[in-house]
């Protein structure tokens, strides 16, 4: 469904679709959401697939590539994290997320990467594998500091032969399978054999590696002796708010949980939030053999899609009984507890809007929020960035950040002129969203160059705050700043207006320092030798060999560069001057 200009408002899909369609235009007992969709439609288009199932496909490939407006949307565009096992002699222990190599042994995926790390942690301390790159086991010469604190076995430097290693590894596979009792009994046997022919520093090393296994037995409160890999989901609504909890069982291990919270979801209830959720998180994701959902739904469609991406019987079951309706009870809670946050923290961040109005004598219509500021060392790798608050919460996949050249280095007024005009000459011209107040991280200066980049592009009624650092940058005493030049504002510290402007502006610094960071160490692992032409791989290492480093090509006269093999008098000279 589009509107006039051609914008997509909706995307579904039907058995019978003029039946469908149709129900939007006969019905009188619509949602006012939906009435007004209706009143915005101009045009349909329809496509005709072959099954249920690729329709399904079809639906959700649009939703996630066009995000219309009146459809259901999860987002959640980043791939599981893995415990990777590497297929060397002497695997590897590492973390992997992206696209699988099957030279490789992979277990998961978990929710997060907490839980990945968490894992690694454990499998260093009780089977002491390595996790060194590649580049750094070929090349030791002696144990590292992880041999000495008896997190690895040091296989770079020989001191366990490759039989004993893949014993490790083996056990290491059955753990991270949920057979942690194998372990522990292959590890008993181990420690006794040990004990019997009096080597007690290795039976100790045993009785250490049970005695950590235990520990974690006791922590997993959610074990299953039928050590079943399942995926428990629940979805709740309450206050208006849509929450869908994830919960990873594999090898009968619990792995944690993650809570969803789509956008777009009015006028959804929670059977047909779990059936968008299950569509939309698993398509073209690994699926466990076995769904366990809170809602009945109508299944057969997402069945038969899952089994055909995952070649084989994939079952979503809702009406559960023994230690399956204990999982689906925990997740269902976790979903509560999510949600009930999620409410406390949306009426904390009203209050906070509201209160901020107030203090400005803004309307109730000032709801998007958008925030700049500039980073940079001494002129070095200057970058602004641009935060955006809305909908009572950071939207965070609608932050920029932008690279800011042909500037004096160190000219704030400069870059903040420079990211002004780029990000409201686009808006002017229609190119996204119009925000109801502008903060610019900075004083008078900084507020007055802002005001007339706004005038340039034919945005003067935009409102417009400067937020200058207190005294000592002590948080509390920042003074708000107007267009106007004179007047000014000191909120009190404990005022919840106040809050909201610190935590808008402290957002807006920590991206624009972190991209300053990772532009400045870019820059500082290449040469800047690698930046004349003419000095190739070759004569780079002559130079810096010759000269003990990248300092002392710096300080060299033409004379001396042109000593160098391969270095002409007339290259020496472009060097020289390069640095000079």
């Amino acid at each position: 469904m589009l509107n006039e200009t051609g914008e997509v408002l909706y995307v579904g899909k039907a058995k019978d679709l003029k039946k469908r369609v149709t129900s939007y235009f006969q019905k009188s007992d619509l949602s006012p959401r939906i009435s007004l969709m209706v009143k915005k439609i101009a045009q349909i288009e329809t496509t005709v697939t072959r099954s249920e199932s690729e329709a399904l496909v079809l639906e959700n490939n649009l939703i996630k590539a066009l995000a219309p407006r009146y459809n259901i949307l999860f987002r959640d565009d980043k791939s599981y994290p893995y415990v990777m096992l590497t297929g060397h002699v002497f695997p590897r222990l590492g973390f992997h997320r992206g696209a699988l190599d099957k030279k490789n042994h992979y277990f998961g995926p978990f929710p997060n990467a907490w839980a990945v790390r968490q894992s690694m942690q454990l499998l260093q301390k009780v089977f002491r594998i390595r996790t060194c790159e590649d580049s750094v086991f070929s090349n030791r010469s002696r144990p590292c500091l992880l041999h000495q604190i008896k997190r690895c076995t040091a296989p770079c430097v020989g001191l366990i032969d490759a039989t004993a290693y893949q014993n490790d590894i083996k056990n290491a596979q059955l753990f991270l399978e949920g057979k942690e009792s194998e372990v522990i009994s292959t590890l008993n046997s181990k420690m006794q054999t040990a004990a019997e022919h009096m080597q007690y520093e290795e039976a100790a090393m045993y009785r250490d590696q049970i005695q950590a296994l235990g520990t974690i037995q006791e922590k997993q409160f959610v074990s299953s002796e039928k050590q079943s890999d399942a995926d428990i989901v629940a979805c709740i609504v309450q206050s208006g708010l849509i929450c869908v909890n994830l919960v990873m069982i594999r090898g009968g291990r619990h792995l944690g949980d993650k809570s969803f919270f789509p956008i777009n979801a009015e006028d959804y209830d929670a059977a047909a939030a779990l059936e968008a959720f299950l569509s939309q998180h698993y398509l073209n994701r690994p699926v466990p053999s076995l769904i366990l959902v809170n809602e009945n739904i109508d299944k057969m469609a997402i069945e038969s899609l899952l089994s055909e991406q995952a070649n084989r019987k994939i079952q979503i079951k809702s009406n559960l009984t023994g230690e399956r309706r204990v999982w689906l009870t925990m997740a269902t809670e976790n979903a509560r507890i999510a949600l009930e946050q999620r409410v406390n923290q949306k009426v904390t961040q009203e209050a906070r809007l509201e209160a901020l109005q107030n203090a400005l004598a803004f309307p109730s219509t000032v709801q998007r929020i958008e925030c700049f500021d500039i980073s940079h060392t001494m002129g070095e790798a200057t970058i602004a960035s641009c935060v955006v608050y809305d909908r009572f919460a950071m939207q965070n996949g609608e932050y920029r950040r932008y690279n800011i050249t042909g500037i004096t280095p160190g000219d704030d007024y400069a870059a903040m002129r420079d990211v002004l005009n780029r990000r409201y000459k686009k808006i002017a011209a229609g190119d996204g969203k119009m925000p109801d107040l502008i903060l610019i991280d900075g004083g008078k200066g900084q507020i007055s160059i802002a005001k007339s980049v706004l005038e340039e592009v034919g945005l003067s009624d935009i409102y417009l705050i400067g937020v200058a650092k207190g005294e000592a940058r002590k948080p509390g005493l920042e003074q708000l700043i107007f267009p106007d030049g004179e007047k000014t504002l000191q909120l009190p510290k404990d005022h919840i207006g106040l809050h909201l402007i610190q935590q808008i502006r402290d957002e807006a610094h920590r991206f624009a320092i972190s991209g300053h960071r990772a532009k400045r160490g870019k820059a500082r692992t290449n040469s800047s030798l690698e930046q004349i032409g003419g000095v190739g791989a070759k004569r780079r290492q002559k130079l810096l060999a010759r000269f003990g480093g990248l300092s002392g090509v710096k300080t060299a006269s033409v004379d001396d560069l042109a000593q160098v093999e391969g270095i002409s008098h007339q290259l020496a000279e472009k060097i020289y001057q390069e640095f000079h």
